[in-house]
């Protein structure tokens, strides 16, 4: 009996796992448009390059459902009464399955372990364990895009502005969560740096969605 709560956290972690390597813009692109989205544009099996090479009908449901296996990841907690509402393991079990499910997005066992970045995914985890400061930052990235255009860069900025939610806003006390807040800005970081590069040399391209993108795009742009 002192082992099952660990048991059960171990086949969470999976499930957690395996759902976020669901590859939602890659089966998307197959299914829908009959090509593997890592082959055009940026290369990323991501929102961005979703809404870049099949348009919006493909990039909101990607951004929705990929965001969404980050809130569902969190909410395996649910599946296991042996935490407190709100207490610091409660909170460091949430983060663990989330963490879970951002690494099934960014190496997703289905399609070869080359995923996304993980940006809506993160946005997902964040929602799920403290809603307001997700609410704020999404609300950051819009205005940051609205006047740079630049998603990279948007999501970098919006990135750094949680942990200054999490930990002067919010005044949240929770080592784990503060911790957390910190990675964030450090893995965007480390996922975007090829962007950076770009951003400094001015190379970086500015969002432009395609409307009616072709059913079998070829050019890779």
């Amino acid at each position: 009996m002192v082992y099952q709560p660990y048991l059960l956290n171990i086949i969470l972690v999976v499930v957690a796992y395996l759902l976020g390597s669901i590859p939602t813009s890659v089966w998307i692109g197959r299914i829908f448009y009959g090509i593997d989205i890592r082959e055009h544009g940026s290369g990323n099996a991501g929102t961005t390059n979703t809404f870049r090479v099949l348009g919006v009908k493909a990039g909101i449901p990607v951004f929705l459902f990929d965001a969404f296996k980050g809130w569902a990841a969190v909410k395996l907690i649910y599946f296991s009464n042996y935490y407190i509402p709100a207490s610091g393991d409660y909170i460091n079990a949430q983060l663990l399955f989330g963490l879970a499910a951002l690494l099934g997005h960014i190496f997703p066992i289905y399609v070869g372990f080359k995923g996304g970045k993980g940006v809506a995914t993160l946005f997902g985890i964040v929602l799920g364990i403290h809603p307001y400061s997700a609410l704020i930052a999404v609300g950051i990235f819009a205005i940051s895009l609205v006047f740079s255009r630049y998603v990279s860069l948007s999501s970098m900025i919006a990135g750094f502005s949680f942990p200054v939610l999490i930990i002067v806003v919010f005044e949240t006390t929770t080592i784990s969560l503060i911790f957390f807040s910190m990675i964030i800005a450090v893995l965007l970081l480390l996922t975007h740096q090829k962007n950076i590069e770009r951003l400094l040399n001015r190379e970086e391209s500015k969002l432009t969605i395609k409307k009616n993108p072709k059913s079998n795009p070829k050019n890779g742009t």
